[in-house]
């Protein structure tokens, strides 16, 4: 693995410029280049992943709906939801998709842990759950060996949009979030620290993370050409 991970804070972004320097992180990834956490809050959004089936959007009024290159069904992202983008080499790694799927629920599930919520994984359906409510989605995609997307914790979102999908293909799937089950409100600064804490102690043993105040390169080129360089002049 690398020893050093670079954690970069995004704020709040719109999602199609953060997918579009994803695509452009996988496709110009240099052997040796550091690992990467991208933590974000998305304004509202559903991303619909390449499983997807039409059906499972079942009204989406005036939220826009992105069609993209992970697996998986359809989702909403919005304000209140933290989502860390996991740019991981998975041969330095060491492990396979299921294995970081696996690795990845677990941190959310001792995250979770840390507020007295009672989490869960559930057999075929990736993710984490909290009785039968769904409390954090995943989503990943790989590429040379290479993961982009990751995964997305209910903090304090409106959960109103998730009713207007069958949240992960699922019809009449509940969702919570933290802030419903602990009863009262619950900070996002805390709770990205203790996730990335528990993201660094399942993935990462011997390596440190490293804070970068920047955006990262490949948004900040995205957001200058306000379109991916890859199509810039197509």
């Amino acid at each position: 693995m690398s020893a050093v991970v670079h954690v970069h804070h995004l704020g709040q972004q719109t999602f199609v410029p953060v997918w579009q320097a994803m695509q452009l992180r996988a496709r110009e990834r240099a052997a040796g280049a550091a690992d990467a956490l991208w933590c974000v809050e998305h304004a509202p959004v559903f991303t619909q992943g390449r499983n997807g089936h039409a059906e499972h959007l079942l009204d989406a009024g005036a939220i826009p709906v992105v069609a993209i290159d992970r697996g998986g069904q359809i989702t909403y992202h919005g304000p209140g939801q933290l989502v860390v983008y996991t740019l991981l080499d998975l041969p330095r790694l060491g492990v396979g998709v299921r294995r970081l799927v696996w690795l990845l629920e677990q941190a959310l599930i001792e995250t979770l842990r840390v507020w007295d919520i009672s989490a869960q994984r559930r057999e075929g359906a990736p993710g984490v759950y909290a009785g039968e409510a769904k409390i954090a989605a995943l989503g990943l995609r790989v590429r040379r060996g290479g993961t982009i997307h990751g995964l997305a914790l209910n903090v304090a979102p409106r959960l109103a949009p998730f009713s207007r999908i069958n949240p992960c293909g699922y019809a009449g799937l509940p969702t919570t979030s933290m802030q419903a089950l602990a009863g009262g409100p619950v900070a996002m600064e805390r709770v990205r620290e203790v996730l990335l804490g528990r993201l660094a102690g399942q993935l990462f043993s011997g390596a440190s993370l490293r804070h970068v105040p920047a955006l990262p390169d490949e948004l900040v080129r995205v957001l200058a050409l306000g379109r991916d360089p890859a199509v810039a002049g197509s």
